[in-house]
């Protein structure tokens, strides 16, 4: 098809690789994040609200916030080698990286630091379909 690499070629590969890692392995940390970012904002009794915050913090610092920095430097190198995902050519691969992507630039550490992956991000929102789920669905937001 349009969005997948020919059969028995390396793009597939990387194509059947970044499908997975999308969800697999990019989302988990991310999601963690959001998850005790949470934590932290929720009402709760003012004498357990020091104690959650203290807690939160510290799995953040020691694994997730380790972990998120992992995947965009693994991520902004795998970029060096071609312009999308899984070669140069857009691919479905590219639609499932967008949103972990999304989220990292929202609220996941993904900033002008890795600039491939921002070139990257450009690149999926100067998509015509993109601009045109947009122009259906409107904006959204993951802030």
């Amino acid at each position: 098809g349009r969005l997948a690499p020919a059969l028995g070629t390396p793009e597939r590969l990387r194509y059947r690789y970044w499908l997975h890692y999308a969800e697999g392995s990019a989302m988990p940390p991310l999601l963690l994040k959001l998850v005790f970012d949470k934590i932290e904002s929720t009402p709760m009794p003012f004498f357990v609200k020091p104690i959650a915050k203290a807690i939160s913090g510290k799995v953040k610092a020691s694994f997730i916030l380790p972990q998120i920095t992992t995947h965009l430097d693994f991520m902004e190198a795998e970029l060096g080698k071609s312009l999308w995902f899984a070669g140069e050519e857009f691919t479905g691969a590219d639609i499932q990286m967008s949103f972990p992507l999304e989220a990292a630039a929202a609220r996941g550490g993904l900033d002008a630091s890795r600039p491939r992956l921002m070139a990257w991000l450009s690149r999926i929102h100067a998509r015509p379909a993109y601009q045109q789920a947009l122009a259906k669905g409107g904006p959204f937001t993951l802030g």
